[in-house]
């Protein structure tokens, strides 16, 4: 099996990490643990650099192993546990409402299922449409409309237990601001 050419590779690698970066981030919550799973990623695209790189659509490729390693981090049993800190993490400053609807939202997400949470990541931070969300999750497109529509559901009930009184946006392209 022939491994990819080291500047193909660093380009596609270069290119392509920031924006994978900012989707794992929103299925896991977490920066760090964000790097990891784009590392992880790009990994394993590295191991089967031979039978992807055939392949037309490897953002689909990166999308689909980046949430399969979101999962597999998830279930591993040292992710369960509380990490404990000497100091209280600091909080961004919420004075700007942008960023409030933003902290809030990534925090609902956080708490609803992966599937849904997967399905409203791809379909409202990377744009994909119904058939491509489906394609990249391997499922058909009436589970991508019914989880779409329960992941919403589920948002919405969370952020009212999070912050009661507030209002989950209509339009939840707020998650598109910069991170």
């Amino acid at each position: 099996m022939r491994g990819p050419d080291e500047k193909e590779f660093g380009d596609l690698v270069a290119g392509r990490s920031h924006a994978l970066r900012r989707t794992a981030y929103l299925m896991c919550g977490d920066w760090h643990q964000a790097e990891d799973l784009v590392q992880i990623t790009f990994i394993k695209l590295y191991r089967a650099w031979g039978r992807v790189n055939r392949h037309d659509n490897l953002d689909a490729y990166l999308r689909k192993t980046l949430l399969n390693a979101c999962i597999d981090e998830r279930r591993r049993p040292w992710q369960r546990r509380e990490l404990p800190t000497s100091a209280p993490p600091d909080h961004p400053d919420r004075s700007a409402v942008l960023v409030h609807d933003r902290d809030l939202l990534v925090s609902g997400l956080r708490q609803i299922a992966p599937g849904q949470r997967a399905v409203l990541v791809l379909r409202f931070w990377e744009d994909l449409t119904v058939e491509e969300t489906a394609r990249v999750l391997g499922c058909s497109t009436g589970t991508v409309k019914s989880q779409t529509a329960r992941g919403l559901a589920a948002l919405r009930a969370v952020i009212g237990e999070l912050a009661p009184g507030t209002r989950m946006p209509d339009d939840v392209s707020v998650l598109k601001g910069n991170s």
